[in-house]
C-alpha cells in the first residue's frame, strides 16, 4: 500500500508532519480530515530506487506542457465556473479529458491541493513549468475579485496572442538558420570529400596547378586535418556563448546588443514592445495593482534591457510619477508609444491604450517578418552560389587547361 507524507495543521494550531498508508492520496487525505488535521501538504513517497521516476525527470523526450495545452485548459476551465460548476469538480472534469500526461499529472496535483484548501493561484505556482508567473498573479486577481472565469477567458486570448507571436518571430530566425547549416554543411562535405578525389586526378597531370585550385586543395587539406577540431571549436562557442548569457552581466550585455542589430534588432525590439504592452495591458484590465503589474512584466519580458527599462519606472511611479515619462526616459521604447500610455492614463483607459499599441505592433512584427524573410532568402541564396560555383570553377579550371594542352 502507498505511503503519503502529510504536513497538516491539528485544531490546537500546531503544524504536525508524519506519514500515512492508504490507498491513493485522497484516501490519505480523508484519513487525516477524520483525525480532525487540516492537511497542509501531502505527497506520496517514493522509495529511495525510484531509478524510473530520475530517468522521467532527466530524459528531453518527457512531454511538456504547450501553449495550446494551456489556451484549451483555461477557454474549458472558464466555461466550467462562468456555469456554476465548483472548481475541484471542473478540474476533475478537465483532468479526465487532457491528453498531455505531464499535464494531466499536473491538474490532478492542482485539483488535491484545492481540495486540501490551498488556493487556486498557491496550487498552480506549485508548477511553475506550467503556469507562468503572469498566469499566477492574474488567477490571484480573478479570485480575490470573484470574476476567474473572465481572468481565465483573458488568459486564453493573451496565450493565444503570445503563441502566435512567438511563432512569427520562430518563423522569421528558423528559415535563414536552417538554410545556412545546409550551406555549411555542403560547403564541408565538398572540401573533405569531394575535393581531395578530384586531387588525386590533378597531381597526375604533371603540371602546376592553378592558383584558385591550388587554394582550394589546401583549405581542402586544412579543413580534413582539423575538421574535428572546427567541430568542437563551433560547439565550444555555441555552449560557451549560453553559459555566459545565463550569467547576470552576460544576458544584460548581450540583450542589449540584440536590441541594437542592424535588420534583427528592429524585430525583435518591435516584438518586446509588443509582449510589454500585451502583458501589462492584460494584467491592468484583470485589476492587478500598476506597481504588482509592472513587477510582473519585467520578470517575463525575456529581455534584460526591456527588464532594467520596467523596474526604473516602477521606482519613479512608486515616487509619484506618472507611467510614461519614466518608461520613455529608458530609449527602449518610441515616442508613440509613450504618447498613447500618456492619453491612456489621462482618459482612464490605460489597459485599452495597451491592447492598441499591441495589437498596433504585432501587425508590426507581421511586416518585418515578411520584409526579413523576403530579404534573406535571396542573400542566402547567393551566398550558396558563390559558395559552391567558386569550388566547381576551382576544380574544373585543370581539366579545361587539361583540354587545350592536348588540342595544342
Amino acid at each position: 500500500m502507498p505511503e503519503f507524507s502529510y504536513k497538516a495543521k491539528a485544531a490546537a494550531g500546531n503544524i504536525i508532519e508524519g506519514e500515512v498508508d492508504a490507498q491513493d492520496q485522497r484516501a490519505a487525505i480523508d484519513q487525516l480530515r477524520g483525525k480532525k488535521l487540516t492537511v497542509l501538504e501531502i505527497s506520496e513517497k517514493k522509495p529511495p530506487s525510484a531509478i524510473m521516476d530520475i530517468i522521467n525527470k532527466l530524459n528531453p523526450l518527457r512531454p511538456k506542457v504547450k501553449d495550446k495545452d494551456l489556451v484549451i485548459f483555461s477557454r474549458q476551465l472558464a466555461t466550467l465556473v462562468g456555469a456554476g460548476v465548483p472548481i475541484v469538480q471542473g478540474l476533475t472534469i478537465l483532468t479526465e479529458q487532457i491528453e498531455n500526461p505531464r499535464f494531466k499529472e499536473i491538474a490532478d496535483n492542482i485539483r488535491d491541493d484545492i481540495e486540501s484548501g490551498s488556493a487556486i493561484a498557491d496550487a498552480m505556482g506549485k508548477h511553475p513549468e506550467a503556469f507562468s508567473e503572469l498566469f499566477v498573479n492574474m488567477i490571484r486577481a480573478g479570485e480575490l475579485g470573484g470574476i476567474l472565469d473572465v481572468i481565465l477567458e483573458r488568459l486564453a486570448d493573451y496565450l493565444e496572442s503570445a503563441s502566435d507571436l512567438k511563432g512569427k518571430v520562430k518563423g522569421a530566425l528558423v528559415y535563414p538558420a536552417v538554410v545556412s547549416s545546409v550551406a555549411v554543411g555542403v560547403t564541408l562535405f565538398l572540401m573533405v570529400f569531394v575535393i581531395p578525389s578530384f586531387e588525386e586526378t590533378f597531381t597526375s597531370f604533371g603540371s602546376e596547378l592553378p592558383l584558385p585550385t591550388q587554394v582550394m586543395i589546401n583549405i581542402s587539406h586544412i579543413m580534413q586535418k582539423y575538421v574535428l577540431l572546427i567541430i568542437l571549436g563551433i560547439v565550444g562557442l555555441v555552449i560557451g556563448f549560453r553559459q555566459y548569457y545565463k550569467t547576470d552581466s552576460g544576458s544584460k550585455v548581450i540583450d542589449a546588443k540584440i536590441l541594437n542589430l542592424p535588420v534583427f534588432g528592429v524585430l525583435l525590439r518591435k516584438v518586446a514592445i509588443a509582449k510589454f504592452t500585451r502583458t501589462f495591458g492584460t494584467l491592468v484590465k484583470s485589476g492587478v495593482p500598476i506597481l504588482e503589474a509592472l513587477d510582473t512584466v519585467a520578470r517575463t519580458s525575456g529581455n534584460r534591457t526591456v527588464e532594467a527599462a520596467v523596474v526604473d519606472a516602477k521606482e519613479a511611479i512608486r515616487e509619484g510619477e506618472r507611467i510614461a515619462e519614466p518608461l520613455g526616459k529608458s530609449g527602449v521604447f518610441p515616442p508613440m508609444v509613450m504618447q498613447m500610455i500618456s492619453v491612456g492614463e489621462e482618459t482612464g483607459n490605460l489597459d485599452l491604450m495597451l491592447g492598441k499599441i499591441a495589437d498596433f505592433y504585432d501587425s508590426e512584427v507581421d511586416v518585418a517578418v515578411e520584409g526579413l524573410t523576403s530579404m534573406i532568402e535571396p542573400i542566402i541564396i547567393v551566398f550558396m552560389g558563390l559558395i559552391i560555383g567558386a569550388v566547381v570553377i576551382a576544380m574544373f579550371m585543370p581539366i579545361f587547361q587539361m583540354g587545350s594542352l592536348i588540342g595544342g
